[in-house]
């Protein structure tokens, strides 16, 4: 090998490692051709947060596919929650009862409210009265937890069945109540009569049952719905997840075959109005506590804080902002405490005041945010609210901000997501839950913001 070639074949081994170096490194190369006067720097502050308990009183919207029912009062605050509730019956299209039954009569006719879970003691005694309502609830109305049964039924009528009854039914054997196919349900007896009512409208008028519109308006028993009245007891809530009214009746299927038993149900489903009321006793307590702030479900207390947004520096760009809500730890052990919020919303007040659930509007990250409990740090923790404080601090400067510019409040919610776990709606949370948080007078949170900006 010639001198000549030796120096061309050295002359690209250098220059093939001085193009490897450069690869194995290139996170500043930008950095390095830019003026000093360009180089990026990120400045952190911290603003105080005030909170306070917001009083809901007991008016949220009632959009929810259960109802409730029962008296309950928390070991840890000493505040009741009552509940009950208001259901319609859906009518399925080719409803049908046989031209066989028995004279046309009701052998038995009941109630059976299926009961999906419960908060307190199974064993309390409670006293239900179902009365049937004058009016039907309206289907594309906004129903609230504070609605008044009064404008829907007849309070000096007789109620068409009274039940005393506990969550866990012992009027049934252990074999039956573990048996893999039994349902926990309250199963109320109605007069057969009224059955029988019911049977004989088919016959005379099919045209009545075509569907649930033309059911309700039969003027059949129970078609115009149901209020189921809690009358006394406490101790125990339980969450409804079906009432299903059932007509039984005796008949043959054939000329020779032996008599057989059926029914024919009605069901208060999605597809109907359920309006559930809630009433919460000696929240004033809880509402005058200014060391901390609450979270009380259902319809009961929210968190209302006021974000310094005038102090934050829009002329900078924020990379993030985060707040964090930090939960007390119980004081009191009882088997009957109730649950932590799993999941809040953080929504400008201005925006719920204005229909944010009646307009069936989801977290955008804008200007509406979720968090969900972290059972590790006690804590809720919305990551990055920067274009929430951005926007609120640009409506100050330009002139629009509104009397309730810059609070929001945080308040507990049910997401239900679709099969790709995408958020299609959010509704109030009605489960019994509370939770005390840091915050309150002389005790403001901290909102983290880290600025990005050129020097």
């Amino acid at each position: 090998m010639n001198k000549k070639l030796t120096q061309l074949l050295l002359a690209g081994v250098t220059a093939l490692i001085a193009l490897t170096a450069c690869d194995d490194n290139t996170a500043t190369l930008g950095v390095e051709m830019m003026p000093k006067s360009d180089l990026v720097t990120k400045t952190y502050q911290a603003y105080d947060v005030t909170t306070e308990s917001y009083p809901v009183g007991d008016a949220v919207l009632a959009r929810t596919n259960k109802s409730y029912l029962g008296r309950f009062t928390d070991p840890e605050t000493n505040t009741t929650v009552m509940s009950d509730f208001m259901a319609q019956f859906h009518n399925d299209e080719g409803f049908n009862i046989p031209t066989t039954v028995h004279d046309d009569v009701c052998t038995r006719f009941d109630l059976r409210l299926f009961i999906d879970e419960f908060v307190g003691d199974s064993l309390q005694s409670f006293k239900l009265s179902v009365y049937e309502l004058n009016q039907p609830l309206d289907p594309n109305a906004d129903y609230y937890t504070n609605i008044n049964p009064a404008d829907y039924y007849d309070p000096d009528s007789e109620p068409i069945a009274v039940k005393w009854f506990t969550l866990s039914d012992r009027t049934i054997t252990d074999t039956e109540r573990w048996d893999k196919s039994y349902s926990n349900n309250i199963l109320v007896s109605l007069p057969t009569e009224l059955g029988t009512q019911i049977i004989r409208d088919y016959r005379q008028h099919p045209e009545h049952f075509e569907n649930t519109l033309t059911w309700q308006q039969s003027g059949n028993p129970c078609s115009k719905g149901l209020y189921f009245k809690l009358e006394h007891g406490d101790g125990a809530m339980a969450y409804i997840s079906l009432v299903q009214l059932n007509i039984f009746y005796r008949y043959y299927e054939d000329v020779i075959s032996r008599d057989t038993v059926s029914m024919a149900s009605f069901a208060a489903t999605d597809a109907v109005v359920q309006a559930t009321r809630f009433e919460n006793t000696n929240l004033e307590r809880l509402l005058d506590d200014t060391s901390a702030t609450y979270l009380k479900s259902p319809a009961g207390i929210f968190t209302l804080a006021t974000i310094p947004a005038e102090q934050i520096n829009v002329n900078d760009t924020i990379n993030s902002a985060k707040l964090t809500l930090t939960r007390y730890n119980d004081q009191v052990d009882s088997p009957f405490k109730l649950g932590i919020p799993k999941t809040v919303l953080l929504v400008r007040l201005d925006d719920y005041l204005n229909g944010f659930f009646e307009n069936y509007k989801t977290n955008d990250s804008k200007e509406s945010y979720l968090a969900t409990f972290d059972k590790g740090t006690n804590t809720y923790k919305f990551e990055n609210i920067a274009r929430l404080i951005t926007r609120m601090a640009k409506e100050k400067q330009e002139g629009t901000a509104t009397e309730n510019w810059n609070k929001v409040l945080i308040i507990p919610v049910e997401p239900t997501k679709d099969s790709s776990g995408k958020i299609v709606k959010l509704n109030h949370d009605f489960s019994m839950n509370s939770a005390r948080l840091v915050g309150g007078q002389g005790n403001p949170l901290k909102l983290e913001v880290v600025y990005t900006n050129y020097k």
